[in-house]
């Protein structure tokens, strides 16, 4: 199900858990956080990197953990730095957003900004994954798609995935802006501004933990059926 006159664009986020040398006194006894679905995505990386080479799209992924700065949040969001990093001078919270949190985002802009400037559409795909189980509440789906209601583009491309993914894998549970709206906080949602529909789509890819960390063949096949129905494998 290809987009035509449209380039893909590939993005994670959440990629690692990795703490600079100079940050890591802040994580003291922070092993455990960091190792859980606070630190980073698990399985994320590796589905961003599989759709990246499936669909010849160029890839930005940072391994650096979100509680130092989540790249995925805006500039003011309280949940821009953890209650590690907050604890960070203003001077210094300004050195890591310059240090990491701009470089990836003016990256991603520009890419979407050369493809503008050619009249082709970027259609950016933000690979995540979620923990099954949140404040006590199970997660009721394997894989999520979010993306903005109000984008014509968006919900086709996302109605369109599901419905392939779901007869290539009957057994998964498949659904629409969930755990989370799509239209929430977000770096595809901060591109949205800048780009309409016609030159920027951006969806996230939220895939289930609990199949992540099972591994194998199951978790194989998901990423594999998730390249291969976006790129027009299936």
């Amino acid at each position: 199900m290809p987009v035509a006159a449209s380039a893909f664009l590939v993005t994670c986020e959440h990629g690692g858990n990795r703490i600079p040398a100079r940050y890591r006194a802040l994580f003291r006894g922070s092993a455990a956080v960091l190792a859980s679905h606070r630190g980073y995505d698990p399985g994320a990386l590796s589905l961003a990197r599989l759709l990246a080479r499936r669909l010849d799209a160029p890839l930005v992924a940072a391994t650096v953990s979100r509680l130092l700065v989540d790249l995925n949040r805006s500039v003011g969001h309280p949940q821009l730095f953890s209650e590690m990093s907050r604890e960070v001078p203003a001077a210094g919270r300004a050195r890591i957003i310059a240090s990491y949190y701009r470089p990836f985002r003016e990256r991603v802009e520009r890419i979407v900004a050369q493809g503008a400037s050619r009249g082709r559409r970027t259609v950016h795909v933000s690979a995540h994954s979620f923990t099954p189980r949140l404040d006590a509440v199970v997660r009721t789906a394997d894989v999520g798609f979010l993306y903005d209601p109000a984008r014509a583009q968006e919900a086709e491309l996302c109605a369109r995935w599901q419905a392939a993914l779901r007869e290539r894998l009957p057994e998964l549970r498949v659904r629409r802006n969930y755990p989370y709206r799509g239209a929430g906080d977000g770096l595809t949602t901060h591109l949205r501004r800048q780009w309409p529909g016609a030159l920027y789509v951006g969806v996230e890819v939220e895939i289930n933990q609990a199949i992540v960390r099972r591994a194998g063949v199951p978790w194989q096949d998901l990423r594999r059926a998730l390249a291969d129905v976006l790129a027009g494998g299936h």
